[in-house]
């Protein structure tokens, strides 16, 4: 019998394994790394105390000598109010202007994408222009002149203000909208919980008429069901529950508007020029991705008897959201770090107040820095996150 020459083979030894040997340069380099964040870490920390500066997060629980005017949710009272308020209110109107951003950017974005596939030669010339224009200015050049030389310059005063339906006035100050106030909190939770089952209920009513339509073919009107639902229950909890939410109006008194809910001018520049530059370039994703689709699927659909407008929305958006997500990801996070240029309008976001004015009242450079970075990489990955499950959601499933 013919014995097997693999059972006598030489075992390879360890340090001639690629595998092991892989192991042990990553380890090295890895401890390299270590070190040398670690040196630096430790010479920072070391001429710091040399100048007199004492590295630590004590300094959070200090009150923080300056004011901050803008905080919708976070109350900041000077003389009271700690750095650590200070912080959490630098990322909560850093999360405000980028959510704001990234929803109307990704809406125009479309819009505009959309456009510049249209056959219609003023509508795509028009759609070209916006994106060559804006997508090749600065960033930081457009925050300053729709800051500064449109909105600033053009908007009148408060008592000129230009208003909608005498509740929404905007003017050099900002905008001013009405503020939900709470009368009774028990019938507002009452409201919110109504409103949390209704939105799970569509989700529900979405699954089934998904799994209908696969079984049957039929289908049915999810969206305006699904709007009804998340208008009249809601509403009808409202009303039952004795009206638990009031609403309180701006109202003008002798040199500015009280009440209300304000969005001031630098937040309302900065949205604007974040939402149009980032469009620009959603914009030419969503184009790139509505031609990544094969001609032969609108031809299919169209030959099915589907309109123009059917086709888009039925057959193309679906296949090309596929292929716009990814990249429209990376404009998403571009869009919540470009946020730190509020500075150059004083938007009091993370960058401004914490990294700005707190570092400098403070001296805490390696902490507040640290903290900063922190908390971009928190928000990018989770962002990231987000947008990935759902890409992974609508992927195609191959059998």
């Amino acid at each position: 019998m013919k014995q097997d020459s693999t059972t006598n083979a030489p075992a390879t030894p360890w340090h001639r394994d690629p595998g092991v040997r892989a192991l042990i340069f990553q380890a090295m380099l890895l401890l390299v790394v270590v070190w040398s964040l670690g040196t630096i870490f430790s010479n920072t920390v070391t001429n710091l105390e040399n100048r007199g500066i004492h590295t630590g997060f004590d300094f959070l629980h200090e009150i923080a000598p300056f004011a901050v005017g803008f905080s919708p949710f976070i109350e900041f009272k000077l003389g009271e109010s700690t750095y650590w308020d200070v912080f959490l209110i630098g990322i909560q109107n850093t999360i405000i202007v980028s959510f704001l951003g990234i929803v109307a950017a990704t809406l125009l974005g479309f819009v505009i994408g959309i456009m510049r596939l249209s056959p219609n030669w003023l509508v795509s010339k028009i759609a070209s222009v916006y994106i060559e224009t804006f997508r090749n200015i600065p960033l930081l050049l457009q925050i300053l002149f729709w800051n500064f030389a449109i909105f600033l310059t053009n908007l009148p005063g408060p008592r000129q203000s230009l208003s909608l339906g005498e509740t929404v006035f905007l003017n050099s100050r900002g905008l001013y909208m009405p503020r939900p106030v709470t009368e009774s909190e028990a019938g507002a939770w009452i409201v919110i919980i109504v409103g949390i089952a209704a939105l799970i209920g569509c989700v529900v009513l979405y699954r089934w008429a998904k799994r209908r339509k696969d079984q049957t073919g039929q289908s049915f009107p999810v969206l305006s069901v699904s709007l009804a639902i998340m208008i009249l229950v809601p509403t009808l909890a409202f009303f039952i529950t004795g009206s638990p939410v009031g609403v309180e109006l701006p109202e003008l008194k002798r040199f500015n508007f009280e009440g209300g809910m304000q969005m001031p001018l630098a937040l309302f520049s900065l949205w604007f020029a974040l939402s149009t530059y980032t469009a620009a370039f959603i914009g030419e994703t969503v184009r790139g991705g509505i031609m990544a689709v094969d001609h032969g699927q609108t031809e299919a659909a169209s030959a099915l008897g589907l309109h123009r407008g059917q086709v888009l929305r039925l057959v193309v958006v679906p296949q090309a959201l596929r292929v716009i997500i990814p990249p429209a990801i990376s404009q998403f996070l571009n869009l919540t770090k470009n946020s730190s240029l509020a500075v150059a309008v004083a938007y009091e976001e993370l960058v401004s107040i914490w990294s700005g004015i707190a570092l400098n009242q403070t001296g805490q450079a390696l902490v507040i820095i640290a903290m900063t970075i922190v908390v971009y990489e928190i928000l990018s990955l989770t962002t990231s996150a987000i947008l990935n499950f759902y890409n992974y959601r609508i992927q195609l499933v191959e059998r």
